[in-house]
């Protein structure tokens, strides 16, 4: 099933909903049945090969809601980097609880490990304040929105740390994309992303800042110990603002996001999913 979802500031989000291979009887409700819901990279979208391979792998474990975020693919809008996409996935999650789903997992990778930190942070049941892209209304409403856009399990893989990283040529080269207006036109046409115009205003909250406030949601940080974009400390420095709370897998050999993932790895992480209880 493919739609277009519209997100809380009304950007239109090009969606997939598929029932998973493990689902045999019709007839039977999925509500016992996980939904993992993938956040691709920055440049990736819902039919780019590597996020379908991803989806194919996860399906022996349940449902599959892929999609692309704003700016990507058929979506609307501009992409923000990892900050409004919050408000994609939180969009792409509540449609996931619609097709009768009790458990949400969400898997994403590089930008979209940040973007399922944050948002596991900012819609978390513990979460008292308005979330991203709030249009007013009562607390009991916001209560509500919060409870159909939360996750019940989270995977981060090669995910940053920290914003404004820098430290490695590939990521010069994507402050380069991002930054400058010749950068932004490759995106536009050469990569199939159009990129917003300008900084972030405020700062989003980071990563490393979002990570404590996850607890007691299930968290997985999975990276590789070759990742050419974001090196181990920054897993590990998401593992220690964990504390305890959280799983790591450094993983030997592997390079960076859904490109570098294996079959073994997209495996496991569909079974620590599914093993996840809400």
């Amino acid at each position: 099933m493919r739609t277009f979802l519209r997100t809380d500031d009304g950007v239109t989000i090009d969606s997939v909903y598929e029932p998973g291979s493990a689902v045999y009887d019709a007839s039977r409700s999925p509500s016992g049945d996980p939904v993992f819901v993938v956040a691709h990279g920055f440049t990736g979208d819902v039919d780019k090969p590597h996020v379908r391979r991803v989806a194919e792998a996860l399906a022996p474990y349940g449902a599959v809601v892929t999609f692309s975020f704003r700016g990507h693919g058929a979506s609307g809008g501009r992409s923000t980097v990892g900050d409004r996409e919050v408000l994609d996935l939180a969009a792409a999650v509540a449609w996931a609880r619609e097709q009768g789903h009790a458990r949400v997992v969400t898997v994403g990778f590089s930008m979209g490990g940040s973007v399922v930190l944050r948002h596991a942070a900012l819609y978390g049941s513990g979460r008292s304040e308005g979330s991203p892209g709030d249009s007013g209304g009562s607390e009991r409403e916001g209560r509500e929105q919060r409870a159909r856009a939360r996750t019940d399990a989270v995977v981060s893989v090669s995910a940053p740390a920290r914003w404004y990283y820098r430290g490695t040529a590939p990521m010069r080269k994507l402050h380069w994309l991002v930054t400058r207006p010749e950068g932004r036109l490759v995106g536009r046409y050469g990569l199939r992303t159009r990129i917003q115009n300008g900084g972030w205003d405020p700062v989003p909250l980071s990563p490393v800042e979002a990570v404590p406030r996850i607890a007691p949601t299930p968290l997985l940080i999975v990276h590789g110990d070759r990742d050419g974009y974001f090196p181990v400390d920054h897993p590990r420095m998401l593992a220690d603002a964990a504390a305890g709370h959280a799983e790591l897998w450094l993983e030997p050999g592997m390079g960076h996001a859904e490109h570098a993932a294996t079959d073994d790895l997209l495996a496991r992480i569909g079974r620590w999913g599914g093993s996840q209880d809400s």
